[in-house]
């Protein structure tokens, strides 16, 4: 069973806040991303499906997961994931943990604490920062940094989305601790305009996620590839504006996301600056290699 068209969302890579496997990344590893992120959203699209039953949900996890395994051939947004892998001597691992954040969307939807919302994101953001990374033979040394971003990138889609999920599918990532020690209820997502006591509890999570951006920003210049360093700088520094714009706007009534434009800039300058930095780098490596020789 795989997900029917009138199920689907109709989003694609180009929809996302972030780059996904843009032009900068390196053609040789832009279909293996493509074919896991086009998995991912066929079980994302599956797991927050309105009008699907618990069961009807967890049949298609079932039959992405048959597939990418070679199980089965019913899920066709599976092959591609799975020729990739095949092709490449890749494991399944990341697709099947990112299975598991779908399934556990479907069977919860509150969560009590930061803890338990940095162990969602363990399944739902961290493999795929994993999986991009061995696709480009980085060292497993680089998964603390990307695991940090991943959880970044996640937390700032769910306070953008927080009004929407709730009233959509009863879903809440907002820790329900963080809610009552700021006086606020789940029932205050409803409202077109968040309460005071939500925007505090809000500002609240968004001062934690900015805790995890400087682990993030050590991905860039930690990995080999050029491209995937430039890729990685401008992906940090879009959470970082996202980060200070939902600082003060209210996800509830103001759309916080960038203009096409203004995302540009931001890209272009995080570029600049990467590109810059890693030839001083290089100039500084080969000069100490010549100090050192002398």
């Amino acid at each position: 069973m795989t997900v029917d068209a009138k199920y689907k969302s109709g989003k694609s890579e180009h929809d996302e806040n972030f780059p996904v496997a843009s032009r900068i990344i390196a053609s040789r590893y832009r279909a293996p991303i493509l074919a896991f992120y086009r998995f991912a959203r066929a079980a994302d699209d599956a797991a927050d499906h309105a009008s699907l039953n618990v069961a009807e949900k967890l049949r298609i996890l079932s039959a992405l997961e048959d597939t990418l395994l070679g199980r089965s051939d019913a899920a066709a947004d599976a092959l591609p994931l799975r020729g990739e892998l095949q092709k490449r001597g890749l494991s399944p691992q990341h697709a099947l943990d990112l299975l598991k954040a779908f399934r556990q969307d479907v069977t919860k939807n509150r969560y009590a604490d930061w803890a338990e919302l940095i162990d969602y994101c363990r399944y739902s953001a961290m493999p795929v920062g994993r999986f991009v990374l061995d696709v480009h033979g980085e060292s497993k040394s680089t998964w603390v940094a990307s695991d940090a971003l991943c959880a970044v990138l996640q937390i700032i889609n769910h306070v953008q989305d927080c009004g929407k999920d709730f009233r959509n599918i009863d879903r809440v990532y907002v820790p329900l601790d963080e809610l009552a020690r700021h006086g606020a209820d789940v029932s205050d997502l409803a409202r077109s305009q968040s309460s005071p006591q939500l925007r505090a509890c809000l500002r609240a999570i968004v001062a934690r996620t900015k805790e995890l951006l400087p682990e993030a920003s050590q991905l860039p210049p930690g990995v080999s590839d050029l491209r995937l360093s430039v890729e990685t700088s401008v992906i940090v520094a879009l959470a970082r504006e996202l980060l200070n714009l939902l600082s003060t706007r209210d996800p509830l009534s103001d759309r916080v996301h960038f203009s096409k434009g203004r995302a540009a800039l931001i890209a272009g300058r995080a570029t600049a600056s990467t590109l810059v930095a890693r030839a001083t780098g290089k100039r500084a490596t080969y000069q100490a290699v010549r100090d050192d020789a002398a």
